[in-house]
């Protein structure tokens, strides 16, 4: 599972910088196409240190930040969307943003299940 969602969340972070590399090259652009690439990459680089967690206090923490920069890639997304014209790019922000969602949702459920334990 673990192994799985470390691939899912950097293709997420690669499809986040192609998606990117479309928007034009302006300073009102430039500051939400920054700010998801940030929170984007660092999902996966986050993600990726829950296989090291020391401890379930430190497994929770650390699903906890992924939960947190999925949760702002959204926005960043959703704002993207709200200001796009393009409707070939629109449909691509509208497909991270479902993958956002089901990368959220096993967030939650992995943090739901590891209270429980």
């Amino acid at each position: 599972m673990i192994q799985d969602m470390n691939l899912r969340t950097k293709q997420f972070a690669v499809d986040v910088w192609l998606l990117c590399t479309r928007f034009p090259h302006s300073r009102e652009y430039s500051n939400y196409v920054n700010q998801l690439l940030r929170c984007s990459s660092s999902l996966g680089a986050n993600y990726r240190t829950v296989g090291r967690a020391k401890s379930k206090a430190d497994f929770i923490n650390k699903l906890k930040i992924v939960e947190e920069e999925a949760d702002e890639s959204q926005f960043f997304l959703e704002l993207l969307l709200k200001i796009n014209s393009d409707s070939v790019i629109e449909k691509e922000i509208e497909r991270l943003i479902r993958e956002v969602n089901e990368i959220i949702a096993i967030v939650v459920s992995s943090l739901k299940s590891a209270r429980l334990s």
